[in-house]
């Protein structure tokens, strides 16, 4: 019987992630694969990857356990940055672990665990479009922007605003993690991608 993981994602709280859970359960257990653990995330597909505890704790939790696939419902579930899904899927590749998408019903890898190389390219081409529909989006909103400050519109923060010390606390809470295992600023820059200064202040913080 063949272990897996499913991953699951919402953007926003208000949206269930339980319907993603369930149906990738049921799709296990008609295949006989052993659902061994269940990771989910109210996140942005966007959000940077230091920001996604979740996807961090199972790229952690594949490096020390044997799992043969991870599931997901569809290829937006795992991000909708083009270069991070990719990224994320190279990580798979390497420890062996087939990421299998079950509205195209594709698996990265084959059954001898090596890449399906059309798989491969299925899923660049649908994390580009994903990212074309995102710049989509994001030009109506600066075009809202502009409008906005054109009609006489103010943005921006308030004078004096400055970011409290706790929400560093609860942005960077796996940079913090990794620092309290006593891996250095550089190190930790360089998994997260978070700017060595802001790791020296949630460093002080935590002092």
């Amino acid at each position: 019987m063949d272990n897996v993981i499913i991953f699951c994602r919402v953007s926003t709280k208000v949206q269930d992630y339980q319907r993603q859970v369930n149906d990738l359960t049921t799709f296990a257990h008609q295949r006989n694969w052993e659902v061994e653990k269940v990771f989910c995330e109210t996140v942005s597909g966007a959000a940077s990857k230091n920001k996604r505890t979740e996807l961090l704790a199972m790229l952690e939790y594949l490096s020390k356990n044997k799992i043969k696939r991870v599931l997901v419902t569809e290829l937006s579930r795992l991000g909708r940055d083009t270069l991070q899904v990719l990224e994320v899927i190279n990580e798979l590749n390497q420890r062996g672990v087939s990421l299998y998408i079950q509205n195209y019903n594709i698996e990265t890898l084959t059954e001898e665990g090596k890449v399906n190389a059309m798989s491969q390219f299925l899923i660049t081409i649908l994390a580009e479009v994903a990212k074309m529909e995102r710049q989509s989006i994001r030009e109506r909103m600066e075009s809202g922007y502009i409008n906005h400050i054109n009609s006489g519109g103010t943005v921006g923060r308030k004078p004096g605003y400055r970011k409290a010390d706790t929400l560093y606390l609860i942005d960077y809470a796996e940079e913090i993690r990794l620092m309290k295992k006593g891996i250095s600023l550089r190190n930790v820059s360089k998994l997260t991608g978070t700017a060595v200064n802001t790791l020296r202040k949630c460093k002080a913080l935590i002092n």
